[in-house]
């Protein structure tokens, strides 16, 4: 195990990230506080948040709104999801 890091997500102590995962400020931020475990999770969310709002990752306008949700998600614990999306029956 590398790193660790106090997961702000997860409330616990867990794996960190090996690098910052978005550019600038906000992934300095996620990389000192957020863990593999709760970045992986989120990737989960976004891919459901631009297939089911069939978002164009070329606009501004999606890709604000992407690091909008990711920011409540990570850090304010917000449940984000994709309006409409369905979870496949176990």
């Amino acid at each position: 195990m590398g790193r660790t890091v106090q997961c702000l997500k997860l409330k616990k102590e867990a794996e960190g990230l090996e690098y910052p995962p978005y550019p600038g400020e906000m992934g300095t931020k996620i990389w000192q506080s957020i863990s593999k475990e709760a970045w992986q999770e989120w990737l989960n969310v976004q891919t459901r948040l631009v297939n089911e709002n069939r978002l164009n990752l070329a606009d501004t306008r999606a890709r604000k709104y992407l690091k909008e949700q990711m920011e409540k998600h990570l850090f304010e614990d917000i449940d984000v999801e994709a309006q409409g999306f369905v979870p496949p029956s176990a």
